[in-house]
């Protein structure tokens, strides 16, 4: 198991949490996202290591931005 934390900004309220979470889980590996708020840290726990590529998509696609 691998784990990674991303920054992510746009994130407001819960249903932002949701989004993120929702489409974060769709990435191929993926076991777990945990999101806080407060400090937009989007923490990913996935079998692989995952590629940048594929979770900037997946945050995109919820309509946010990965910032580092």
């Amino acid at each position: 198991m691998t784990e990674a934390t991303y920054s992510v900004t746009g994130m407001t309220c819960n249903h932002c949490v949701s989004a993120v979470q929702s489409e974060l889980g769709k990435v191929p590996g993926v076991a777990s996202v945990a999101v806080d708020l407060a400090s937009g840290r989007v923490t990913v726990s996935s079998e692989q290591p995952l590629e940048e590529a594929a979770v900037r998509a997946a945050i995109e696609e919820a309509g946010f931005e990965l910032t580092a």
